[in-house]
């Protein structure tokens, strides 16, 4: 543990790849292979559950620190990080069960050397088994795991306990670093690694062994002790570049349209599904394994040949049309998939490239072979295929385009005919281009804000915004509902007010943040924990991929993906945009 605790801090404090490659290395070097397994699991991305409530967590903070709530409040909002604020606030030294009558974390009550167990044994032997224990029992472990662990091993274990692991190193850096250790090239260790940080399955000796030598490479230990057949691993995914600017010099940057195989661009679940030896598996791009979720999909391959892998996007289809990614958040999550849900919020996958076809890897073939076998694996089936869409320019594309949201798509993807599929988002072995439509576009105004985490802990920089309920008259009644605001009045019903719709933390400079983080302070009307109601003074103009009705919101509005584009110093509180805008919004978009 203290190992893995050092590691993460070299990481943390470098921003040069080359340090953080070489000291995860000098880690897998010198690790056992069981707690090197747990190391690439959470460095490439794998998320540790909760075993313990966040609630449990603060109480013994507090506790075990002799410190008030309002006090510990204080300090994580200085701090940003809860981990890192109880791991400061723990008194140095603290015996074992000291504060709580904790016993000591071995069994035979005495103290453990901290630096004689290693990463899986803390995982597996005392994190993983907290779930599910009462709380009381939970604190005392908890308590007695602090009192041998130094600032960092106390501050690692807390992200550990609290599910919250992350770190500055991408999965293609840990393939790297694995690929310069164990002499293979990266690209192999990403192919290994499918599938490695599926949460349903643990990080094993033999798991680790494969992703260097490639044998049994997707063979796994499942969290319920059964085995994963080993069949069902998927490919790296191939991502694309976004593509901006004026169609019209596209011939000059890209060459012609006849150069490129373009179809639409899904809102949806980015998918593989994998069908060998009589069995079918669905995976997330981001390495789940979903297949239990999405029960319709797995009869719409009966037809399907065995030995394929196809790429797609799962999409709730109502109409003849792909739905809102709204629809296909009902089915995100849910563990129990009831008739009534099933039929209401109907998903299919939409196929448009293909990976694997009779046993054998096809990404090497050129994106229009894989387009014809593609057709072949399809047809017959009760798959969706991605109809291509074609026209003689890129003028003629753009117009097409201009129709996505009609469509319910984003857009149109742009794939080169003679080009491999690739791995990871390079241009080295193909191109994929996004040619997104642009966001929507909303002014709001800034009415509440909250403090960042990390490097941005002391400045605000995560807000909430508001439209106005119906268009002010003009400057003077927008002016009335600020000065009944500034005077903490409530709204009258009816009255001309500001309804909250979205909250964004992204698209400003670290510039921009401080400069609204003044206007912030200087404007605090009430404060609520971490929140500062402000009075209102600033308009930002939003852009979101989509909007959405939604019951559960007080505007009755969903947003997709809001971010801040810019401030608009130049527009005034009550030129603001109205829910009659947002709504109008909605209806362009259907």
């Amino acid at each position: 543990m203290q190992a893995f605790a050092t590691l993460y801090a070299a990481i943390d404090a470098s921003t040069s790849t080359q340090d953080k490659v070489a000291a995860m290395r000098a880690y897998f070097g010198r690790a056992s292979a069981r707690d090197a397994a747990w190391a690439a699991y959470f460095l490439a991305g794998g998320k540790p559950r909760q075993t313990v409530p966040t609630a449990v967590l603060r109480a013994l903070a507090c506790r075990v620190a002799a410190i008030d709530d309002w006090l510990f409040d204080e300090c994580y909002q200085a701090v940003g990080d809860l981990a890192e604020t109880i791991a400061l606030l723990l008194p140095p030294g603290v015996a074992s069960g000291a504060a709580t009558g904790a016993p000591a974390p071995n069994d035979d009550g005495a103290d453990a050397d901290a630096d004689a167990l290693g990463l899986a044994d803390w995982i597996e032997d005392r994190l993983l088994p907290l779930r599910g224990l009462p709380p009381a029992e939970q604190a005392e472990r908890v308590a007695a795991y602090w009192s041998v662990l130094d600032l960092r091993g106390r501050f690692l274990l807390n992200k550990l306990i609290g599910g919250g692991f992350r770190v500055g190193v991408s999965k293609l850096l840990v393939q790297r670093a694995l690929g310069e250790e164990a002499g293979v090239d990266a690209k192999q260790i990403a192919e290994r690694m499918m599938g490695y940080t599926d949460a349903k399955t643990l990080p094993t000796a033999a798991r680790f062994a494969a992703l260097l030598t490639g044998a049994g490479a997707n063979a796994a230990t499942r969290v319920d002790g059964g085995a994963a057949a080993p069949s069902g691993q998927p490919y790296p995914f191939f991502l694309a570049h976004a593509l901006d600017g004026d169609p019209a010099g596209f011939d000059a940057r890209i060459g012609p349209p006849a150069d490129w195989l373009v179809d639409w661009k899904y809102d949806g679940i980015r998918a593989q599904l994998v069908k060998r030896g009589g069995q079918v598996w669905l995976w997330s791009r981001g390495e789940e394994l979903i297949t239990e979720r999405f029960p319709e999909v797995v009869a719409q391959t009966a037809a399907l040949a065995d030995g394929c892998v196809l790429d797609g996007e799962l999409l709730v289809w109502l109409d003849g049309r792909p739905a809102p990614f709204a629809k296909l958040q009902q089915r995100i999550g849910r563990k129990t998939l009831s008739a009534r849900l099933l039929a209401e919020v109907p998903v299919v996958f939409m196929a448009y490239d293909l990976l694997e076809w009779q046993g054998t890897d096809q990404r090497s073939r050129s994106q229009q072979e894989r387009r014809a076998l593609l057709e072949q694996a399809v047809a017959g089936t009760a798959l969706q295929l991605s109809p291509l869409v074609q026209a003689a320019d890129w003028p003629a594309l753009a117009e097409l385009r201009s129709s996505s949201r009609e469509r319910g798509v984003e857009g149109l993807m742009l794939k080169q005919r003679s080009s491999p599929y690739g791995s990871g988002r390079t241009k080295s072995t193909g191109v994929w281009w996004k040619w997104k439509i642009e966001p929507m576009t909303a002014d709001a105004v800034l009415v509440y804000a909250q403090r960042g985490h990390g490097r941005r802990a002391s400045v605000y920089t995560d807000y909430t915004f508001a439209v106005w309920n119906r268009t002010p008259r003009d400057a003077a009644e927008a002016q009335a509902v600020v000065e009944h605001i500034a005077a903490g009045r409530p709204a009258e019903p009816g009255a001309l007010q500001l309804v909250t719709f979205a909250k964004a933390y992204s698209g400003l400079t670290d510039v921009e943040f401080t400069e609204v983080d003044r206007v912030i302070r200087a404007t605090t009307r009430e404060k609520f924990g971490p929140v500062r109601s402000v009075v209102p003074s600033l308009v930002f103009e939003l852009g979101f991929e989509g909007l959405q009705r939604s019951p559960r919101h007080k505007s009755g509005i969903a947003v997709r993906f809001p971010r801040m584009l810019r401030i608009r110093h130049d527009k005034p509180l009550h030129e603001a945009d109205t829910l009659g805008t947002l709504q109008t919004l909605i209806e362009a978009g259907r």
